[in-house]
């Protein structure tokens, strides 16, 4: 399509803006680790909340998860909604107080405290396969997909670009850069989603298409479908959920960087909030889209083709920003935290343990420059696996590295007899029983594999840990969910008070995701 000069404009004017914010806020910090990779630990709940759905929510939801939507319903919400449900609680009950009291930089760092140094390797590796392989190179191609499809540019040019200028700021101005951009790309990306949202459902015929879609909602399908089987809630959800938002360094890395732990806790209910509502701006607009193009070749091109053929001047280039805008925060996100980990776990413990706070940045930028330059080479894969909605593709390559990695913390936390041992085997073996069960069914699902892969890895951990020597309950200090996790620190109850506590807030919209997934199972 040929965009107007507002369009153009508009557009422009954003990249321009994005770009100049982030470099602005590069040169507010200070050439330390802790400013660098932690943006000085005074991040307040507001936008802790908005960076952690902000770098969330990308092209592979924009484009996606519309897609799953289109052809397989509002069952597409479930992912989304059931994180609220449970990825989000396991960080906000479980882990984020031992995160926050123990002062860590990184994930890993907890597993090196809990188990030693071979598990903090084992999930640096983990993490690292997954942010390149999922997050950046998928991300970067749905992005490219869609400024191919609407403006013709080739995927190629559009891999390097949106690449290119994402990685400027995000390396020279570390997390403090990804925050702030990330603040002004999830207001861009509400606004352009609302604009799609509202011009689609009035070109269906107002709301009453909407509420006419609704006696076919469902989050619990049969246990035969091939995509979301309701048996995925019995382990594949369950893995990836609370690998994703409680162990997995592209969120927590937000939390890790709060003024205190009250806003860290208020930060991820506030979160919860958005994880609510712009899943409903991406998924309500699929839901009647068949009414206006009942045919679409591939689902994925469902937001392109929505974006040409109803919105109008102005509203074309607000919602390209958007799009844009999930493209870049959440690149932005994901190569700051691969940065940190590569300078934390890998560089600053085996190489150079004693090197400065100006070397430990410069290397985080040198690595920050590698993880671009891989991702990009890796988007290729994508383009052979664009038959049907990409983003089952990503739920599946989670599926592969995630289940030791959600066993390793979850036991590591909540059993204390858990030992380094048992914790090494569910984290290696992730892969392989993963490859070995898509060889053996392979028209097994694949959240019940991740399901039976969790589940194994769990069995064998307990069985392992039961024949190895426990850490001695002195070093255990610290590490073991008790109740007293539950409460601030004595310090900090004073902030809670009233309608500033944070459990009120988490108990209303608990109660509306509860609310869908009983009237529409």
């Amino acid at each position: 399509m040929n965009l107007s000069t507002l369009d153009l404009s508009i557009f422009g004017i954003y990249i321009l803006g994005v770009i100049a914010l982030g470099i602005y806020a590069s040169r507010q910090g200070q050439q330390t680790k802790r400013d660098y990779f932690l943006a000085g630990d005074k991040l307040p709940w507001w936008m802790i909340g908005g960076s952690i759905i902000a770098s969330n929510i990308s092209s592979h939801h924009l484009v996606g998860a519309m897609g799953v939507a289109y052809s397989r319903g509002f069952v597409a919400i479930a992912m989304e909604w059931g994180a609220i449900l449970i990825g989000f609680n396991a960080l906000l009950w479980i882990f984020l107080p031992f995160y926050i009291r123990n002062g860590f930089y990184t994930v890993p760092e907890f597993l090196q405290k809990r188990f030693g140094a071979a598990t903090r390797t084992t999930y640096a590796v983990l993490i690292l396969l997954t942010y390149i392989f999922v997050e950046i190179s998928a991300v970067l191609y749905l992005g490219a997909l869609s400024l191919h499809s609407l403006l013709g540019f080739p995927v190629v040019t559009s891999v390097l670009v949106l690449a290119i200028f994402t990685g400027i700021y995000t390396i020279a101005g570390g997390l403090r850069a990804v925050i702030w951009t990330e603040m002004l790309q999830l207001a861009v990306l509400v606004l352009g989603g609302v604009a799609l949202t509202v011009a689609t459902v009035n070109a269906a015929g107002g709301i009453s298409a909407v509420t006419e879609t609704s006696k076919d909602w469902d989050l619990i399908l049969p246990a035969d479908d091939p995509d979301f089987p309701w048996t995925m809630y019995l382990g594949g959800t369950l893995c990836i959920s609370i690998f994703y938002c409680a162990t997995n360094q592209f969120i927590v890395q937000r939390v890790l960087a709060a003024k205190n732990e009250w806003h860290a806790r208020m930060g991820v209910v506030f979160g919860d909030y958005l994880k609510f509502l712009i899943p409903v701006i991406i998924t309500v607009p699929a839901l009647v889209a068949p009414k206006l193009f009942p045919a679409l070749e591939k689902p994925d091109l469902l937001f392109p083709t929505l974006v040409e053929n109803l919105l109008p001047t102005g509203l074309v280039g607000l919602v390209m920003a958007g799009l844009i805008a999930a493209v870049m925060s959440h690149l932005s996100g994901a190569i700051n935290s691969c940065t940190t980990i590569l300078t934390v776990d890998v560089y600053l413990t085996y190489f150079r343990k004693n090197a400065s706070e100006v070397q430990a940045v410069r290397f985080g930028r040198i690595a920050g420059v590698v993880i671009i330059a891989v991702g990009i080479l890796c988007t290729g894969l994508f383009i052979t696996q664009s038959d049907k909605p990409v983003f089952l593709y990503l739920m599946n390559a989670y599926g592969l590295f995630t289940p030791g990695i959600a066993v390793m913390f979850l036991l590591g936390i909540l059993w204390k007899r858990t030992t380094q041992a048992g914790a090494l085997t569910a984290g290696i073996l992730t892969i392989p029983l993963s490859i070995v069960l898509e060889f053996v069914f392979p028209q097994m699902p694949f959240f019940n594999r991740t399901g039976v892969v969790f589940w194994t890895c769990m069995a064998l951990c307990v069985l392992v840990s039961l024949a190895t020597k426990p850490k001695p309950e002195a070093e255990l200090a610290g590490l073991i969910w008790n109740k007293e996790s539950l409460s601030l620190l004595p310090e900090e109850r004073e902030q809670q008070r009233g309608w500033r506590n944070p459990a009120i807030w988490w108990a209303i919209i608990t109660a509306a995701v509860l609310y869908f997934y009983i009237r529409y199972a």
